[in-house]
């Protein structure tokens, strides 16, 4: 059986049920775990976050299970990031299973990168989705969430807004980092397996090279300029995110002496995991100017 017909299966079992809340907090469904932290980051405990694509999964081709669309079914709130391919193939059948659940869509406010049309990974309309590892981007995320929050629980407003300003300032520290980070390496290119640090590199002034290709695999071809730019730019580090084959990356890390360096920009707390990205760019950005 697939996903899909488990999805027709549940939303035949509930649609008999109650629409609305769970018997404790309000329920907030969220595309990806980064967006948690701003729900939670603002809204502290008054609701409960329901994750559609979990820690290890790739959002771009994720199916979601039966109990996440129970979870779904009763959320008062749904979160996407407007550009995934999962959201592609699922986002319609999300809305018609809770019609009534507000809808925000964080992308519709980012000044967007374009990226091809026909990836495979189903970006829609071009646009690279992967905006919010961006400290700058982050700071639009914040401000769209703290909108949507006060919206659906008014009385709070007060509360949500002072927690707002310190979320604001803690996204000012890791933008302040990278800019300190990045402005003083004389190398300002880096090479990653799946190009999902675009706007890092757009916002902080970087050349973001990646291994895949319009989403594909590299040809032999493509391995060959890989390689030959990682020896021009003295590139010691190659990219990977923890969801992604690290095969083709290691092959050209093992040609050029580089190492691989995981990053996790899917995690649940941005703040840390935004650090840990800037802090591995930095450093081998560093190490390719020795």
């Amino acid at each position: 059986m697939t996903r899909i017909f488990y999805f027709l299966i549940i939303c035949l079992i509930i649609s008999c049920g109650r629409n609305g809340t769970n018997s404790g907090n309000k329920i907030i469904t969220v595309s990806i775990a980064p967006f948690k932290y701003f729900v939670e980051e603002i809204a502290g405990n008054d609701f409960t976050v329901n994750i559609m694509v979990p820690a290890g999964a790739d959002p771009h081709t994720y199916e979601p299970f039966p109990d996440q669309i129970i979870k779904l079914r009763k959320s008062v709130a749904y979160i996407s990031n407007g550009y995934l391919g999962f959201e592609m193939n699922w986002l319609g059948r999300f809305y018609e299973t809770n019609q009534t659940m507000k809808r925000l869509s964080l992308g519709d406010k980012i000044d967007l990168l374009a990226t091809q049309p026909d990836h495979p990974g189903g970006h829609i309309e071009g646009a690279d989705p992967h905006y919010w590892v961006s400290p700058k981007c982050a700071l639009v995320i914040a401000n769209s969430v703290r909108g949507l929050l006060i919206e659906l629980n008014p009385s709070q407003r007060q509360k949500y807004e002072s927690n707002y300003q310190l979320l604001i300032s803690k996204i000012q520290e890791v933008d302040n980092k990278a800019r300190k980070s990045f402005s003083d390496v004389p190398i300002k290119c880096f090479m990653i397996y799946h190009p999902n640090l675009a706007y890092v590199a757009r916002d902080y002034g970087l050349e973001e090279i990646a291994v895949e290709f319009e989403g594909k695999e590299p040809t032999p071809s493509r391995m060959r300029e890989l390689i030959d730019r990682a020896r021009k730019d003295n590139l010691k580090t190659i990219f990977v995110q923890m969801e992604y084959d690290t095969k083709n990356a290691k092959a050209i890390a093992g040609e050029i002496g580089a190492e691989i360096v995981l990053i996790d920009p899917l995690s649940e707390n941005w703040q840390k995991s935004t650090t840990d990205i800037i802090d591995a760019l930095h450093k081998s950005l560093l190490n390719s100017s020795k």
